[in-house]
């Protein structure tokens, strides 16, 4: 089985994450963990293909030391969290407040 046969675990305990969830609007509340549901059932090879979430990688930040990416995913249908993928972890960071922001662009 390679890694990308690997059953995806996220890891929501980031900060920055929680607060930026925490106070979404309800309905976008909800359409977000709906969507983290989702990715909890995907294998890493799953969440590649899945046009829904439109996993990509960011190029315009640079990611930290010891981390080859950082990716952005749609949560909701009109926002977007970055994660990185740290084996089977998906490490959730933020919640951008907009589309533009996710990639470092205002």
């Amino acid at each position: 089985m390679g890694a990308n046969d690997e059953q995806v675990r996220l890891d929501l305990n980031n900060p920055v994450f929680q607060e930026t969830l925490f106070n979404l609007q309800k309905a976008e509340r909800h359409a977000a963990v709906d969507t983290l549901k989702k990715v909890r059932q995907l294998t890493w090879a799953q969440v590649y293909r899945d046009n829904g979430l439109k996993w990509e990688k960011i190029t315009s930040v640079k990611p930290p030391l010891g981390i080859d990416a950082i990716y952005s995913m749609r949560i909701t249908q009109s926002r977007r969290a970055t994660a990185l993928r740290d084996g089977e972890f998906m490490r959730m960071l933020t919640v951008a407040p907009d589309h533009d922001s996710t990639y470092g662009r205002k």
